[in-house]
């Protein structure tokens, strides 16, 4: 059994630092159930072939486990936490970073029939679905190569390609297939994503990110809360507490320092907003922070 296969081959080749020898793949293998913590997804395929795992995005909740794939097409901020992972049945997974130019690349190969079942509306910037074994075939074989250096440059390429088109042409395939595309409205999405995460500390209008997204008021929003299940202004402030989290991590007795470098003028609404993501105030998460290890992938089990 492919499934069978894979836990084997993740247990046997997983690293504290979740990299491998093949460029953009990485193995996760966790031991313990952690409570939810926040993180970013960034644009990945992430295949579960042991354990559970259950992210939040804005009101959405994901959830997928041994067998199931998650397909993450922006980068957005979740909260996530294992299920059921301890020492004997440590959560196992897989995972492929997803470039846009390679999905283009396929989609141009391809020919128009396949971007012709993309439908109107956007995807969710995140899909769960079972992994076909086709799919699960194509990661074994990639895991495979890691001990076969010689074989590996040349074939390993070719067999990720392999997986990004069972995926393309997937039951989640639209999420993926409007990667490639540049006036697709989750292009459009990833821009403003991209946009936002780089300006979070400064404020803005919606109306001139609309409009530097390439797309009308009424579209920007009706489009950035389909991919991302958050108005735009939510998202920045997501991005603000998760990185005054990060800043907490380092400079736990300087809340107010961090609060106005995130972007937030008044302490008593940094304190506020803080706490009701976190649970805890800012100094008091803090400490807990302090010596806490992160974790180099958010959707990866």
């Amino acid at each position: 059994m492919p499934l069978e296969e894979l836990r084997a081959l993740l247990d046997r080749h997983a690293r504290p630092d979740w990299t491998t020898p093949i460029d953009g793949v990485l193995i996760s293998k966790v031991d313990r159930s952690d409570p939810p913590a926040p993180s970013m997804t960034g644009m990945v395929l992430a295949v579960i072939a042991q354990g559970a795992k259950r992210l939040a995005l804005g009101d959405r909740v994901f959830e997928y486990g041994a067998g199931q794939y998650l397909v993450a097409s922006v980068d957005l901020p979740v909260t996530g936490q294992f299920t059921g992972a301890d020492r004997e049945h440590p959560a196992l997974g897989f995972g492929l970073t997803l470039d846009p130019s390679a999905v283009a690349e396929l989609l141009l190969q391809a020919g128009p029939g396949t971007t012709s079942r993309l439908g109107g509306g956007p995807p969710s910037g995140i899909a769960v679905t079972d992994a076909p074994a086709a799919l699960l075939d194509a990661v074994v074989r990639l895991l495979r190569l890691i001990d076969e250096p010689r074989d590996r440059a040349v074939l390993a390429p070719l067999v990720k390609r392999e997986i990004l088109w069972r995926v393309i042409t997937g039951e989640q395939g639209a999420t993926v297939r409007q990667l490639g595309l540049a006036d697709s409205s989750l292009s459009h999405v990833s821009r403003a994503v991209r946009w936002i995460r780089e300006h979070y500390a400064d404020p803005f209008r919606v109306e001139d990110v609309a409009r530097m997204s390439g797309m009308s008021v009424s579209a920007f929003y009706r489009n950035f809360q389909a991919v991302t299940a958050m108005s735009p202004i939510q998202f920045q402030k997501q991005i603000r507490l998760q990185e005054a989290r990060l800043l907490l991590a380092t400079h736990p007795g300087d809340v107010t320092g961090v609060g106005q470098r995130v972007g937030y003028d008044n302490p008593s609404q940094f304190s506020r907003e803080y706490r009701r993501q976190f649970g805890a105030p800012p100094s008091k998460d803090a400490t807990r922070l302090r010596d806490a290890a992160r974790s180099p992938a958010a959707v990866l089990p």
